[in-house]
């Protein structure tokens, strides 16, 4: 058995019944069934008819509901779709067991293609924000533009507040970890993603953190929820110490969609001094950091990242200008000014690393 495998999951007729998902207001969930895998979808309805598609990806122990603030800004301006990767959120585990970097990016292709809605603005956030970019690499006719927030791409000197997600790949510490954490109360779980997510967890809201807990509570009925948190990161690690064509970088230097890079100057996750790599190894990128955000930038400044992504649209739709103007306005840095959002933002459901 691999390092991303899982041993058998009881059929799902046996899995102990758990508080249904949260579902805000104008959006609508469906599950869909394709080889080997089942996936939650979250959606809402598009303002209008011919909005082009978009497609969300949430990061390791996030769900689909990380995505709920932006895409309730951006329903005028693409049909978005957030998916629920396998054995997160309402999503069973995938049949084989693989939480690997490329088993979830499998299963975001087989969706795109099952769907039939390629190509998509695929959207990414720290793991998922790695998938996308392989997705992006080896499948370019599914992506029309990529935007990532914080992804998970490899790095040498990886922060200390970060380690001990990363150890949750090795063998053994998920247990471990269940086992010298069992007293801990589910508010005290979610205070403890907050502070690590978040830039400014005062920005959750009172009702924001309730969800959040609730949420939380309903995981951890969820006999395969430490399994898929591990395996996944182990599989991201693995991820991290390949070479040549399978590299992150290298297959972020392979995309070809015009690229919005979006970055937390109080990230704790993934270094904000990545940043800079990443918008010259993405061959036609822009880079939005914000000083003041976190891991969960779309979660804590949903008003400055919707805007940053029309920007990106309104700069892709234009017919023209030179091959050199391009160049230098997709390697421009374009500094948020995030003090005031109408939305409030932060809604605090789900965040995950």
């Amino acid at each position: 058995m691999s390092s991303t495998e899982l041993p058998p999951v009881p059929a799902a007729n046996v899995l102990p019944k758990v508080a249904p998902v949260r579902v805000e207001e104008g959006e609508r969930l469906r599950s869909v069934g394709l080889p080997g895998i089942s996936l939650t979808v979250r959606s809402r309805p598009p303002a209008r008819e011919g909005l082009p598609p978009a497609l969300y990806v949430h990061g390791l122990g996030g769900s689909s509901q990380n995505w709920s603030a932006l895409m309730a800004l951006l329903d005028g301006v693409v049909d978005g779709e957030a998916v629920d990767l396998p054995g997160f959120g309402d999503s069973p585990p995938p049949d084989d067991g693989n939480y690997s970097l490329t088993g979830h990016a499998r299963a975001v292709i087989r969706f795109l293609d099952a769907s039939g809605r390629g190509p998509v603005h695929l959207f990414g956030n720290s793991l998922g924000g790695a998938v996308s970019t392989r997705v992006a690499a080896l499948r370019p006719d599914l992506v029309r533009t990529l935007t990532l927030i914080s992804p998970a791409l490899p790095e040498l000197r990886v922060q200390r507040t970060a380690v001990p997600t990363a150890l949750l790949a090795l063998p053994g510490v998920a247990p471990l970890f269940t086992r010298l954490t069992r007293e801990w109360t589910a508010e005290q779980r979610v205070r403890g993603v907050m502070a690590l997510c978040y830039g400014d967890p005062g920005r959750v809201t009172p009702e924001g953190f309730r969800n959040a807990v609730q949420e939380m509570e309903r995981r951890l009925r969820l006999p395969y929820f430490w399994d898929a948190m591990a395996r996944s990161a182990r599989g991201l690690v693995d991820a991290y110490t390949l070479g040549g064509q399978h590299g992150l970088w290298r297959q972020a230097e392979r995309v070809l969609a015009p690229t919005l890079l979006i970055y937390g100057g109080r990230d704790q996750l993934v270094g904000f001094r990545m940043a800079r790599r990443a918008a010259r190894s993405f061959r036609d990128s822009r880079l939005l950091t914000l000083p003041d955000a976190g891991h969960v930038a779309m979660m804590e400044y949903p008003g400055a990242v919707a805007t940053a992504f029309r920007d990106l649209l309104a700069a892709t739709e234009e017919p023209a200008a030179g091959a050199g103007d391009r160049a230098a306005a997709d390697t421009a840095d374009v500094v948020g000014a995030v003090g005031a959002e109408a939305d409030g933002g932060a809604s605090g459901a789900g965040a995950g690393g």
